[in-house]
C-alpha cells in the first residue's frame, strides 16, 4: 500500500520497479481491461475498508482504494460517524498510482479560488457559512475572502419560515454560478437536498412491496382523501380506503400529523404514486356479519343514502342493507324512495336474506316504520291521483252537494 506522506508530499517515483519490469511496462501489457476510469467530480459509493489515524479507505469497486481524510467524517465532538462495513458516498478528486482521493466536500474554511473553481468545475460539494441576509438571499463565506450569493429559493426545500434563524450556521452547497475569478459566485443548498431526497426515496422505493404494512405520517389532508408520509415516500389514502363505512368527511377520521398504520395497495414507479389503506389494517366486519345478524331478525337501522333503486340502510359500521323500492311502497308504486324516507332516519327493518359471499343484505321495513310506509305510500297516491283528476270540477264538497242535488231531483 503507498504511504499517505508520499502520496500527498508527490516523493514517488513515476516508474516502480518490480520483479518483472517496471510499473509501465507491465501496464501497458496489461491494457485496461476490468477498469472503470473516473472523471474529477464524479460521484461514487463504496464500503468502509478500514478506518485510520488520519484516513478512510474505501472499496471503490476499482482497481485500487480510495481514500478519503478522517476529518471529513468526524462530528462537533471529534467522534467518528461512520464504522468499517458502511457504504459512504464521496466525490473523486485525483487519483495517483493506483489509489484515489475522494472526498464528500470541500472544507469551506481552507477552500482557496483554485479550489473553489475547481468544485465548481467538477460539481464536488462546499461548505459554507451563512452570514446575513441580502436582498432576494444570503451572503456565504467560503473562506477567506471568498462570498457567494445564496437566493431564498435555493437554501431549502420549502420556504424557510424564519430566515434569521439560518445566519451563523455552517452548510453545504454546490456552485451553480462561478464567474469573475471567483468574485461573483452563486450557490445552491436545495440541489443537493434533492439529491438526497430522490436517493433516499429510492432507497425507500426499493424497500416496500404491494400488500406491506408500513408506519406513516399523516401531512395533509383533501377532500378526496390524505397525504401520508411512508418513511421518506409520499403516499395517497383515499377517502374510500379510511374504513369500512363510508366515511363523508377526511377531516371527521384524521388530522394532520397523526401516525397510523397502513397497507401499501399499489404501487406505480413510472408515474411516482403510491396507494395506501386504512381500511386493510382493520377487521372485515362483514366476517362477523352471520353471527351478529340472522334472516328474519329485527333491527333498529340509519338510511345511508337514497338511489333510484332502494335505499341503503346501515346496520352497523361498514354493514349495510339494502331496502328495494319495491318494499317501500307497501304494495303501492312509489317512483323514488324519498315519498317514504330520508337519508339519515332510523328505521326498524327486518332480514330477508343474507348474501355473505356478495356482500349483500336484503331488507324489508317493519313494525311503526312499515305502518308509516303505508300511510305515506297511501298518501302519495292519493295526491297522484288528485293531481290526475280532471280540473273545472270544483272541490270534493262541491261534488258531493252536487250529488246529493241530484238525487233530490
Amino acid at each position: 500500500m503507498i504511504d499517505k506522506n508520499d502520496l500527498e508530499d508527490g516523493n514517488i517515483e513515476e516508474t516502480v520497479e518490480t520483479e518483472d519490469g517496471n510499473f509501465a511496462e507491465l501496464f501497458e501489457k496489461s491494457g485496461t481491461q476490468g477498469r472503470s476510469w473516473l472523471e474529477p467530480g464524479q460521484k461514487l459509493t463504496g464500503k468502509v475498508l478500514k478506518i485510520g489515524a488520519e484516513w478512510i479507505f474505501m472499496d471503490t469497486g476499482q482497481k485500487g482504494e480510495g481514500v478519503i481524510e478522517r476529518k471529513e467524517f468526524l462530528d462537533l465532538d471529534g467522534n467518528i460517524t461512520v464504522n468499517e462495513g458502511d457504504s459512504i458516498t464521496a466525490y473523486f478528486l485525483s487519483s495517483n498510482h493506483g489509489e484515489m482521493l475522494f472526498t464528500t466536500k470541500i472544507g469551506g474554511s481552507a477552500s482557496g479560488s483554485t479550489q473553489l473553481e475547481q468544485a465548481w468545475q467538477a460539481g464536488v460539494p462546499i461548505e459554507g457559512v451563512v452570514e446575513k441576509e441580502i436582498k432576494g438571499g444570503y451572503e456565504i463565506k467560503l473562506g477567506g475572502t471568498a462570498r457567494a450569493f445564496c437566493p431564498y429559493s435555493q437554501i431549502a426545500l420549502r420556504r424557510v419560515e424564519n430566515p434569521e434563524a439560518l445566519i451563523g450556521t455552517r452548510l453545504t452547497f454546490q456552485i451553480s454560478e462561478y464567474a469573475e475569478n471567483g468574485r461573483n459566485i452563486i450557490v445552491s443548498r436545495r440541489a443537493l437536498l434533492e439529491e438526497e431526497q430522490q436517493r433516499l426515496k429510492e432507497e425507500a422505493q426499493a424497500g416496500i412491496s404491494e400488500g406491506m404494512t408500513v408506519a406513516g405520517t399523516v401531512i395533509s389532508l383533501q377532500d378526496y382523501g390524505a397525504f401520508v408520509d411512508i418513511g421518506g415516500l409520499e403516499g395517497l389514502l383515499p377517502i374510500s380506503e379510511l374504513g369500512w363505512s363510508r366515511v363523508k368527511d377526511v377531516r371527521d377520521v384524521l388530522s394532520v400529523g397523526q401516525q397510523l398504520k397502513v397497507v401499501v395497495k399499489s404501487i406505480d414507479r413510472e408515474k411516482d404514486r403510491i396507494s395506501l389503506s386504512l381500511k386493510d389494517t382493520l377487521v372485515d366486519p362483514w366476517e362477523q356479519v352471520l353471527d351478529r345478524f340472522k334472516e328474519g331478525s329485527f333491527h333498529t337501522g340509519t338510511v345511508a343514502r337514497l338511489d333510484t333503486f332502494g335505499a341503503f340502510v346501515t346496520l352497523s359500521d361498514g354493514v349495510d342493507g339494502l331496502l328495494h323500492i319495491s318494499k317501500l311502497g307497501a304494495g303501492k308504486r312509489i317512483n323514488h324512495p324519498r315519498e317514504v324516507v330520508k337519508e339519515g332516519e332510523q328505521v326498524e327493518i327486518r332480514i330477508e336474506s343474507i348474501d355473505r359471499g356478495n356482500r349483500r343484505i336484503s331488507l324489508a321495513l317493519a313494525g311503526p316504520a312499515r305502518a308509516a310506509a303505508e300511510e305515506e305510500a297511501t298518501m302519495t297516491e292519493f295526491r297522484r291521483q288528485a293531481d290526475d283528476a280532471p280540473k273545472g270540477m270544483g272541490t270534493l264538497g262541491d261534488m258531493m252537494r252536487s250529488r246529493t242535488q241530484r238525487g233530490k231531483k
